[in-house]
């Protein structure tokens, strides 16, 4: 008999049965599963490739990330299938940002940082354009993963640090408060200060927490407008207005808005630079 795995009411604790995982509550419960994928053909093939498994029911499929994403907290699927690259989220700012963690199966076009990023955390994926053969070897793969969910929890956080590691300039940042995503475009970030393990993104529009590090924005937002002024602080100079004088070796950022932020000695360096005040 194979495990098979439910989940409690208490937060995201699994507890383990010993009935056939496919029979995994008494009741010849299928396995609830969901598409997310922009394009139309690729949505019918994996449709026609799951038509041989009365196990697996398809519950709905999605064309973008936003309608994918709130799929996934809604619905609670077991398993997604899930495109990599798509409009509106990605399928990585998708996983970010679910508060349910079924099991996934990556699909991608060829993207050298995703596979690298599969590959490094053991992560099986499709790979575009795929066989039926190749769906079936993923699909068996992802069944398994019902038996340890701990350890496809710890493969998804590797592939997003995997990603979050690739030295790539990001023009956006999707968030989460409560309910609701905003994506919001580089362009409209006044600052970004450290806020305990979250960084609190300032806008004209809002303020937002995003549960990274200073670290990641400083090395993936666009280093010719974002500048490290502080270690609590990285500034866009688009929305500063002038430098002052503060006390010591220490300075001020007068913001547009007339905020003030502090400048270190090694910030006020940097900011002369790119300001051109040198």
């Amino acid at each position: 008999m194979r495990l098979c795995v439910s989940k409690s009411n208490h937060r995201s604790e699994y507890i383990y049965k010993d009935y056939d995982y496919i029979q995994r509550t008494n009741m010849n419960t299928k396995i609830k599963s969901i598409i997310i994928e922009d394009e139309e053909p690729a949505r019918d093939l994996i449709k026609n490739y799951l038509s041989e498994y009365n196990e697996i029911e398809i519950a709905g499929e999605f064309a973008d990330g936003f309608s994918g994403l709130k799929a996934i907290n809604e619905m609670k699927p077991d398993l997604v299938f899930l495109d990599i690259q798509m409009p509106k989220l990605t399928g990585f700012e998708v996983l970010e940002l679910a508060e349910h963690h079924p099991i996934i199966i990556f699909i991608t076009a060829f993207d050298q940082y995703a596979i690298q990023a599969f590959e490094a955390s053991a992560v099986d994926y499709l790979l575009k354009p795929y066989s039926r053969e190749r769906f079936l070897t993923a699909l068996t793969k992802a069944k398994e993963k019902f038996t340890n969910l701990a350890k496809n929890e710890s493969q998804i956080k590797s592939v997003l640090q995997t990603i979050d590691d690739k030295p790539e300039t990001i023009d956006r940042i999707a968030v989460r408060t409560g309910r609701k995503i905003n994506v919001i475009p580089s362009g409209d970030i006044i600052y970004l200060e450290a806020d305990g393990d979250y960084v609190k993104i300032h806008t004209g529009s809002g303020s937002y927490l995003k549960e990274k590090t200073m670290k990641f924005f400083e090395s993936h937002l666009d280093p010719g407008k974002f500048i490290r002024i502080h270690r609590s602080y990285i500034a866009n100079i688009d929305f500063i207005q002038r430098l002052e004088y503060y006390d010591k070796e220490n300075y001020a950022a007068i913001l547009k808005n007339n905020h003030h932020l502090k400048v270190s000695s090694s910030g006020y360096k940097l900011l002369r630079s790119a300001l051109n005040l040198d």
